[in-house]
């Protein structure tokens, strides 16, 4: 049977640089393909050199699609006709790829008109339908919005949409997920999977997530530094993988190693929040000046307790409340309610630099999302992780600080036996994971009971999030550190919490012990989150 696409050695360079290293695969009509990798594998920049969309880069090999020929030897009159015709797209990030100018409906029927000469009105119902298609609410009204005016998850099917306005023979569908909350990317996979059935048209998905492979792809291929290192049928390479960085890959999904930790009943807890409440002023539409504010309810009536060496999961999707949860417990925030931490309450307004506060701050620290943006680029390793010691103990001379900001990193595995000029460098001089491993550094060295990790992991790549959820358990076994931990991975809260909370639209739903509330959720919600994050047929 010949295949919809066969690409033969293909080998992408920029300037000096290989990228891509001899990479063969190919696509019947109507499959499934993934191809699966960390950052700065190369699978993005295989699946753009198809569309010839790899900016200055010289691309050697072919690509052969049915119909076309050699995509790498077309001219750009013909690629144009691929283009958004043959093989359409779909990005990661909607909201980056979708013009803000333009109404939805206008953008589709853009599409319509250039590639299937529809009159505007044609266009313009062709545009709804496909939007109703896909699964968007009142198709209709929505196709008058422009692209601020819908969810994430909108968005997403908006740009599907657009992609299959062309009605592709191929859909390019790069990290269409990651931007998405857990349970909106079961549905934007399972949108994907009818469409594809209903349309008859190939699929190649780019991701490093290998549930979603496992959930959504016949067959997977692996890339690893520009060379696809194995590839068949996902069953079978999941499976017996024969690659030593496939066997990497898929021991690095988060699995459970939860710290042993048992305190007796009674013991004082040291989080403590009783009927938290955080609202947000808010303008009234038609209403100018300082007066007549809204309120937008962020955090409504939240209970919970951290109990010490242990850690609490606040799990939820975006907008649930959950990260401004957590800037209240730092005293980032006002708030109503009770809150403790240690036995001692902010005083009020929290943010205040009171002496009492002063001494909060250094019993509760955090680790950011993203490393990238939490450290300051301008300071060298050593002012970024010794800055709390010159705010808590100012009194230590520069020597003394020096000594405590070596012995931080080295907790961290950041020895300056390893990294040379290690205290001089700066934050770009590094990796994600040895970034994020700067942030905890910082976060340890004034010595805190308490860590707030909020999302520490999602902005890495898979082998390295284990390596770091490897290293917060290592440091709570070792400290007896108590962390909350926020996210939106329910495998991340199986790894590390003893404890979970629900959250949504500010609220918490359900709370237990992990075994308790996602093994047998109550809530519906909770059973919707817990479906979305479990892939059918995987243990």
């Amino acid at each position: 049977m010949t295949p919809l696409l066969q690409v033969q050695d293909l080998h992408v360079r920029f300037g000096p640089k290989e990228v891509v290293r001899g990479v063969n695969f190919s696509i019947a009509a109507g499959e499934k393909l993934a191809l699966v990798g960390e950052s700065g594998s190369g699978k993005t920049i295989t699946a753009l050199s198809l569309l010839r969309l790899a900016g200055n880069a010289a691309i050697t090999g072919q690509a052969t699609l049915q119909g076309r020929g050699d995509l790498l030897a077309l001219t750009e009159r013909e690629m144009r006709g691929v283009r958004g015709g043959d093989i359409a797209m779909v990005f990661q990030e909607p909201m980056t790829a979708l013009n803000p100018l333009m109404t939805i409906g206008l953008q589709i029927a853009e599409i319509l008109q250039l590639k299937k000469g529809l009159t505007g009105a044609q266009c313009a119902q062709a545009a709804i339908e496909l939007l109703a298609q896909t699964g968007i609410p009142e198709p209709a009204r929505r196709a008058n919005s422009f692209p601020h005016q819908l969810s994430g998850g909108q968005r997403q099917r908006a740009m599907i949409a657009m992609a299959l306005a062309s009605s592709p023979k191929l859909l390019l569908a790069d990290e269409p997920t990651t931007a998405l909350d857990v349970t909106l990317r079961g549905q934007i996979l399972d949108l994907l999977s009818d469409l594809q059935r209903q349309t008859g048209m190939a699929v190649l998905l780019i991701t490093h997530d290998l549930n979603l492979v496992r959930r959504f792809a016949d067959r997977v291929a692996v890339m690893e530094q520009g060379v696809l290192v194995e590839q068949g049928p996902v069953a079978e390479v999941f499976g017996a993988p024969q690659h030593a960085y496939t066997r990497r890959l898929i021991a690095s999904q988060p699995r459970r190693d939860v710290v042993e930790s048992d305190p007796p009943a009674g013991t004082a807890p040291v989080v403590k929040t009783q009927d938290l409440r955080v609202v947000y002023p808010t303008p009234l539409p038609g209403i100018k000046g300082w007066f007549k504010k809204g309120e937008f309810v962020a955090v409504q009536g939240a209970t919970l307790q951290l109990l010490p060496g242990q850690t609490l999961g606040v799990v939820g999707e975006s907008g649930s409340g959950k990260s401004t949860l957590a800037q209240a417990i730092l005293g980032l925030l006002p708030y109503a309610g009770q809150l403790q931490v240690g036995g001692q309450a902010w005083q009020q307004p929290a943010m205040r630099n009171t002496p009492a506060n002063q001494q909060l701050r250094r019993r509760v620290q955090v680790v950011f999302q993203d490393p990238f943006s939490s450290l300051s680029p301008r300071l060298t390793v050593e002012e970024i992780v010794g800055e709390g010691l010159k705010v808590h103990e100012p009194t230590l001379t520069v020597a003394q600080r020096r000594m405590r900001v070596e012995a931080a990193l080295e907790e961290v595995g950041l020895a300056e036996a390893q990294y040379p000029r290690l205290l001089e460098r700066y934050p770009h001089e590094f990796s994600g994971g040895q970034r994020q491993r700067l942030a905890i550094a910082r976060a340890l060295i004034v010595q805190p009971q308490v860590l707030v990790l909020d999302e520490p992991t999602s902005a890495l790549d898979v082998t390295i999030q284990q390596q770091v959820l490897g290293l917060l358990q290592r440091l709570q076994k070792e400290k007896g550190l108590s962390y909350l931990l926020i996210t939106h991975d329910v495998d991340v809260i199986r790894a590390m919490a003893h404890d979970v909370v629900v959250m949504k639209d500010g609220a918490v739903l359900e709370g237990g012990s992990v075994n308790d509330v996602l093994d047998a959720p109550q809530h519906p919600y909770t059973q919707r989150l817990v479906a979305a994050a479990t892939v059918p047929g995987i243990g």
